[in-house]
Parts: C-alpha cells; structure tokens; sequence
C-alpha cells in the first residue's frame, strides 16, 4: 500500500513536469498502452524483468514517451534492479521519441553495455540526422555487428549523404563483416539515389556470391535499383526471378513500371498480382492510380477506389491523395470534390492534391479557395500548395492575391525552394509584373531549366521579344540545355518578324537531335507559318505528321498526338489567313476534316476569319452548324469569332443576335460587336453598345477605342471623337496610337477642320505612316480650297512610297476641284512617266455557292453585258434624280 501511495506521489510528479494531465497527453491510440501500464501497476508487488521490458517496448513501438518515462520512474522508486536487456527496451524508448538528452543520460548511467545498446544509440541520432554523434559512437564501439554497419549504412543514406553510405559498405566489406539481407537493401537504394548503374550491377554481383538473389527483400532492392536506374529489362529479370513474391516485390515492380513510363505494364502487373491473391499495400494503390492518372483511365481508377474501399486503405493518407489526385488528372474534379468534403482528417497533400487539380483543370478561383480551407485548418502550406496556388493567381491574373503569397513564402523560406520560386516567376510574368518575376529570378541561389523556361516565357508573354532572346543566349552560355519549352517560347518570340533569328534556333534544335520531338515540330511551324515561309512549315508539318498517314492510322494516334496534330494544322491555317490567302487556308481545311482529323476552338475560329476576309456567308453558317454540333459555342473565343464574321459579312443581324446569346462576353466580343456596327456606318448603335461596355464595367482597350473614333467620324461627331479621344489617356490610361489619330484625322478633316487635322497629325509623339497623310488627303478632296495642306500630304507620302499611285490620283481630284487643270495634266504625265498605275476597284459576293468578282471595267465575266446594262439603267435614274450632275462625271465613276 505504501509502496502504491509513492507511485502516485511520482506519479503526479512526473504529470505537473510535464505540464498537462495524464488523460490529455495520451491520445485513443495510445489508451492500450496506458491501460497495460494501469495493469501492470496494480501488480507492482510481482515486479519481473518481464513486466518492465514489455512496457517499454509496447512504449517504444507506439511512441508513448511520457508513459515510459512514468514506468521508468517507478522502476528507479521501486528499488528494481534491470538487466541490460530491460535498460535496452528503454533506451530505444527515448530514442524512438528523439528524445536523446534522456537516451544519453541513461547511457552513460548503464553499468553494463552490450552491441544492442551501442546500436541503439546509433540509430537513434542517425534518425535526428546528427550523423556526427552516430559516427562517435560507431567508432567508440568496443565490438560491432552487422547491425552496428547498417545503421551507419541507413543513416547516412537517410541524410542524403549517398556516397558516404557507399564508402561504409566499402569498409564493412573490408573489415569482413557478413552482410545481411538489410545491408543490400540500404546500399542498393543509394546506388538508386546517385543513379550509379555500374555500381549496382556490382552489388548484384556480391549479392549472387553470397546467395541472397532469391532472398525476396535484396531482390526487391535489386529490382527498385535497376528501375530507378532506367535498367527495367534487368528489373524484370530479377522479378521474373523471386520464388515467391510478397507485397514489397510486388510494389516494386509496380512502381518501377511507373517510373520508366510504362503504365500499361503497371496496370497489367496490379491484375497478374490480384490473380495469384498478392497483397496489397499502400505503395502499391499510390503507384497504379498514378498510372490511371497518367492514362485518363477515369474506369479503371474508379474501380481502384473502389477496391480501396473494400480493403480498408480509402482512409489512408497516401492513398486517399492518390486517388484525389487520379480525379484531379482525369478532369474529373467533381467527384474528387465529393471524396474530398467526405474525408474525415485531411492531411496537408490531400489540399494540395485538390489545389493542383483545380490549378491544372484552369479553376483559378476555386484552387484559392481551397488553400484558404487550408491555411484555416492550421495544417500549414509547403512548397506543393505554394506552387499550386501560384498557378491558380496566374490563371486569374490575380496579382494582388500573388504578391500576399509570395509574401508567405519569403517569410517561411520556401522562397528559397527552386519549385516555388519558378511558380513565382511563372506567376508574375502571366499577370504582366515582369519586375517581380525577374527579381526573383535574380534572389535565385540555384536555377535549373525551369527557372530558365519560366522568366523566359514570361518575357515573351509580355511581348519581350529582344530581351527573351537575349535571356535564352544567357541560359546556353550558363550550360543549361534547352528543352521543348525553352524552344517553344524562344520560337514564339521569333514569329512574325525574326526569321533570321528563327533559323538559327531551328539549326540549334537540329544539333540536339530534337527535330523529331513533336513539340518543338509544332512551335518551329507556327514559327515559319507567321514569318511567311508557309512551304517550309508545310515540310516540317509532313514529316512530323503526315508520313503517309491516312485516316485508319489518325484513328491509331493516342490523345496527346492528335492533340499536336491539330495545333499544327492550326498553325499552318494561320499562316495563310496572315498571308491574307484565305482561300489556301480554306482548303487546307478541307484537307484537315478529310483525314479525320477533329478541328478545335481554335481551328473552327480560324476558318471563321478566313469566311470574314472573304465575306463567304455561306461556308460561314456551315461552320457555325458544327461549332453547335460540337458545343463549342458557348466558347467566348468562337462566339467572338462568330459575331467578326456576321458583322463583315454584311448580316449584322445575326452577328447581334450570336452576340446577345453568348454567355460569356469578353473585351473581344464587345469590340467585334462595336466595330461592325462602326464598318457598317451604323455609328448610333455603336455608340450606345460602347456605353453599355462602359455600365458592364468591361474595360475597354485599344481595339474598342478604334471601333469608336471611326463611328464618330461616320457620324462626323466632332466633339464626341474628341471626348473618347482623350478619354483613353484620362479614364483608362492607353495612350492613343497611329490608328486613333488616324481616325480622329477622319473626323476634324469631314467637319471641314482640315487644318486642326495637320496641326494634329504636327502635334503627334511619333512619324506619322501613310494611312494618317491618305486620310488627310482623301478630306482634303472632299473639302475644296485646300491645296497647300494636300500638297503637303501628298509629298509626305511620295516620301514614303514614291510608287504610291493612289498620292497622285486624290491630288489629282483636288487640283480638278479647285480648277486647276493644267496640274491635273502634269499629275497624270508624270504617272504614266513612272508606269503608275491605280489598282482598281474590286468587289464580290457568293451566290448559290459561286464566288462572283467585279472590277472597274472589266469585261471577264460571263454575264458582263447585261450587269453594263443594269448598271446603265441604274446610272440614268441617278441621273434624272440629281439633275446637276454633269457629263464628265460618267467617266470618273467608271474609273473610281
């Protein structure tokens, strides 16, 4: 009774030390071990070696410091005098719970020691990565054992201190020290770690010598070994090998399939292992769903979960990720949401598993609000939900949102992880703050490729051209080798004006062999197709593609080729609508659809240009048909495309119509919308769709602003040009442009402002183009008395292009204007003096799907004499309506 009453005095104790009650410190999982304990008190009086010793290991096995250090209490107060081995037990306690002051201590108080309570010791802070203290102890040892070598073998591999872990085994083979089925084990996965494939097959000689290559925990080693070290016909080998496989060799095998991309194989190895009633494991589950992940096998991964489910793994940690993330990469984000909400303690990778996968499927807005649910649920963030989330602020431009993160990771450090600073980086240059993205590219200690690609890309996203070339000579001089995406950016910096540029990096790619690399193919056609060299981008598109394919092998190709495929198809269309050969790109299309080849968004609104370029209404319409049969017009790409191509087809009613329905409107649909009503002299409603654009809160741009002047000046509204004009750089912060001013040229010279139009065109920041001085000539012909300021216009753009015919017939109307034929004379010999010629006049319209083309006096068409006979008739009524219109005339509308 005494005895019990002392117990509880130290008892209480040891729990005011502590600081909190008993009942608090011992979670449900350890309430066995405390009801052990509570046994094994109430028989204090049969205090035994085995009483204490099973404490203590129960203790060490399940991590329950604070109960072993009471039973160590009571030990020390109940006189017991332990053996070595029970001092053991309780040595492995301390260290199992790190607790390594106390492990010390107890050490040095043990009268006698043996190898176990050296390798205790050792293991002990190998595991607290003091390797230092390990390595003093192993080399105090007075005798050590297999188990001695392998716990320096672990703890240096467990440290990241590969090599050293090779150079132990080194001596423990010249000490001749037996080695054991852990040692090959230990060894190989540092062979797997430094990727040393040699030396592996070395080991695997050593392990064939001493007889462990059936032993099926060395040849599970053998074969991770070889996987990692991309050797998996060696790995097979090996499996193919092991007598009898367990879960470890299966999981293995597995996920070695995994590693070397073969994700069929894994598939097909989890159902031979199912077969012959192998176990599973949660290695294993993680490994074969991140293979339906790969694959999209959406079937086959919800079947897995539900296989989970029957063996009591959904709920594990690692699994339930897995099978997020499995969802996540399917594009099946709905039900990963519902396993998701139903899972009961989240860990930190299942929210990072669902923000990855909003941030992947592009649901920016969503994947922020799961980091928030994160941060809420105090289970911190790491460089994964970072990264994530990163992209997710990228997505939604949300700059602001970016800065605050970013602020998070600097004060944690994860700045200084590569992975997060390059989400950063990539962040930044997506949402215009190229300053930032650079000074983090700057701050970096380290930079791998995708440092590189990232603040490369940025540049070339911000339009950056010279400087995103210059970066990517910096990354060759740093020997960092290019990759598809380097290649991708810098290609697409060179599109549409660097061609000599372009060239070297296509010789580039071709001296690092990867001209067959089907992503690099595609930017060096989109390259190509916007410099112009449309045949050399149809080379480059037949070789990668089309090496005989027919539509039987289109239907062979997997999702990611078809994929590249259509975005070089793509590529090629755009190149003829750049090189205003609308018709070529139209039957390039043809072309596509005939292989069986399925166009995308960007295909469909492609074409769709090339029908407003040619006003072809008709092929128009049957586009949008499979645009709906493909249910791709709630697209805001397509329906802007869409709304362009009514509006410059003449049907403005059904390009109103596409854009009353869209769901979604952006800047580009507005402006298509605007700027129809503008090319149509509907000036009224333009007015008013761009005051609705201003209540909708949508920014206008550049383009919007275009659209506006030229409605004014349809409407020749001189103060309200001027109001919009200066309501770019007030409002909205554009600064006008040559086009703005070139419109706004249209609306002071129509009001007969002709000279407030030069002295604005004078006032101008940069040299006026030829298009600016045209205009002002054109208003000059319509405003008599201005010859001087068309003389000027006239010489200003003869400077431009001395070959320019039209500068010659709008002064030539001027002069006429003004009477002064003499100078209409010289005009015109000094025409035919320089063989100018006007290009004439053209128009055409699509009947019955005929295209039918008219110019200025021709004579080519089939049915020419009657449209002259309309044309006639036409002419006399015009005539008898408007009786000042004299004789001379005829001759000038014919030629105009």
């Amino acid at each position: 009774m005494t005895e019990n009453l002392r117990f509880l005095r130290m008892t209480r104790a040891v729990v005011s030390l502590h600081g909190c009650s008993l009942t608090e410190k011992v979670s449900y999982r350890r309430v066995p071990v405390f009801s052990y304990f509570t046994d094994f008190v109430k028989q204090v009086n049969s205090i035994s070696t085995t009483n204490f010793s099973s404490v203590y290991r129960e203790c060490a096995k399940q991590g329950v410091v604070e109960v072993g250090k009471q039973a160590h209490a009571h030990m020390v107060l109940s006189g017991f005098r332990p053996t070595t081995f029970v001092l053991n037990c309780l040595l492995q306690v301390y260290t199992n719970s790190r607790d390594l002051l106390s492990a010390s201590m107890l050490f040095d108080r043990m009268p006698l020691r043996d190898v176990v309570s050296w390798n205790t010791m050792i293991n002990g802070y190998a595991k607290s990565k003091d390797m230092v203290k390990a390595s003093s102890f192993f080399n105090s040892m007075p005798l050590r054992d297999v188990v001695s070598w392998n716990s320096m073998l672990s703890g240096y591999l467990q440290n990241g201190e590969s090599f050293k872990s090779v150079e132990i085994f080194v001596e423990m083979g010249r000490e001749g020290v037996g080695f054991d089925c852990r040692t090959f084990a230990v060894i190989l996965k540092a062979c797997s770690c430094i990727e040393d494939n040699s030396l592996g097959m070395q080991i695997h000689g050593i392990v064939v010598r001493v007889g462990y290559d059936t032993d099926v925990v060395a040849a599970s080693a053998l074969l991770d070994m070889y996987a990692k070290c991309k050797r998996f016909d060696e790995s097979l080998r090996v499996f193919r090998g092991i007598p009898e496989k367990n879960s470890v060799s299966w999981s293995a095998i597995i996920a070695g399939c995994v590693q070397n991309n073969l994700l069929s194989l894994a598939l097909m190895f989890f159902k031979e292992m199912q077969k012959v009633g192998g176990g599973v494991s949660q290695s294993i589950y993680a490994s074969v769903l991140r293979s339906c992940a790969a694959l999209s096998e959406l079937r086959l991964g919800g079947q897995l979960h539900a296989h989970a489910l029957k063996s009591d793994f959904a709920a594990d940690g690692i699994v339930r990720t897995a099978t997020l993330d499995m969802y996540a990469k399917c594009d099946n984000m709905q039900d990963a949401q519902i396993l998701f909400d139903k899972s009961e303690n989240l860990n930190r990778q299942s929210y990072n598993a669902m923000i990855t996968g909003y941030s992947q499927e592009e649901h920016g807005f969503k994947a922020l609000l799961v980091f928030h649910r994160l941060m809420l649920s105090g289970l911190g963030f790491d460089e994964i939900s970072l990264s994530g989330v990163f992209r997710a602020c990228a997505l939604v431009k949300g700059l602001s949102e970016g800065l605050q993160l970013y602020g998070l990771a600097v004060k944690s450090s994860l700045s200084l992880d590569v992975c997060v600073a390059n989400a950063a980086i990539d962040m930044y240059g997506k949402c215009q703050a190229l300053a930032e993205a650079f000074r983090v590219f700057d701050d970096m200690r380290r930079r791998d490729a995708v440092s590189w690609n990232a603040i490369i890309a940025a540049h070339e996203q911000n339009g950056k051209g010279y400087e995103t070339l210059s970066l990517f000579v910096s990354m060759l001089r740093s020997s960092i080798e290019p990759d598809e995406f380097t290649f991708g950016s810098v290609l697409k910096a060179c599109a549409g004006g660097s061609l000599g540029y372009g060239m070297e990096i296509h010789s580039n790619v071709f001296k690092l062999g990867m001209t067959s690399n089907s992503s690099v193919g595609c930017s060096l056609i989109d390259m190509y197709s916007k410099c112009g060299m449309i045949e050399e981008a149809e080379k480059i598109h037949s070789r990668l593609f089309l090496g005989g394919n027919v539509p039987e092998e289109v239907e062979k190709m997997h999702n990611k080729r078809l994929q590249e495929l259509c975005v070089s198809w793509n590529s090629i269309i755009s190149g003829y609508v750049t090189k205003e050969q609308s018709e070529d790109a139209q039957v390039l299309f043809t072309r596509m659809m005939e292989m069986g080849i399925t166009p995308d968004k960007f295909t469909y609104a492609t074409v769709l240009d090339t029908c407003a370029n040619l006003a072809s209404a008709g092929l128009g319409k049957q586009i949008h048909a499979q645009v709906i049969k493909k249910e791709l017009q709630s697209d805001v790409y397509v329906c802007s495309t869409l709304v362009d191509m009514y509006s410059k087809c003449g049907d403005l009613h059904d390009s109103r119509l596409m854009f009353e329905k869209a769901q979604k409107r952006d800047f580009v649909t507005w402006n298509a919308m605007i700027s129809g009503y503008a090319h149509h002299g509907k000036g009224e409603e333009a007015i008013k769709l761009f005051e609705r654009m201003i209540l909708e809160n949508i920014k206008p741009n550049h383009i919007t602003f275009i659209s506006i002047l030229r409605a004014c000046a349809h409407m020749g509204l001189v103060d309200k040009g001027l109001e919009y004009f200066y309501m770019m750089k007030t409002e909205y912060g554009l600064d006008p442009q040559l086009p703005h001013y070139s419109n706004m040229v249209d609306i002071l010279g129509k009001s007969g402002k002709v000279e407030k139009a030069l002295k604005l065109i004078r006032e101008m920041p940069f040299e006026a183009d030829d298009v600016i001085w045209r205009t002002l000539l054109g208003v000059c012909a319509i405003h008599r008395n201005n010859v001087e300021i068309a003389e000027e216009a006239t010489a200003a753009l003869l400077r431009l292009d001395p070959q320019d015919s039209s500068a010659y017939t709008l002064l030539s109307n001027v002069y006429a204007d003004a009477g002064m034929w003499e100078r209409v004379s010289d005009l015109r010999r000094s025409m035919r003096s320089f063989k100018l010629k006007k290009e004439p006049g053209c128009s055409w319209f699509e009947l019955k799907d005929e295209l039918h083309l008219f110019f200025i006096a021709d004579k080519a068409h089939p049915r020419w004499e009657e449209i002259y006979e309309e044309i006639g008739l036409i002419y006399s009524e015009m005539k008898s309506l408007v009786p000042e219109v004299e004789v001379q005339d005829q001759d000038q509308w014919y030629y105009y």
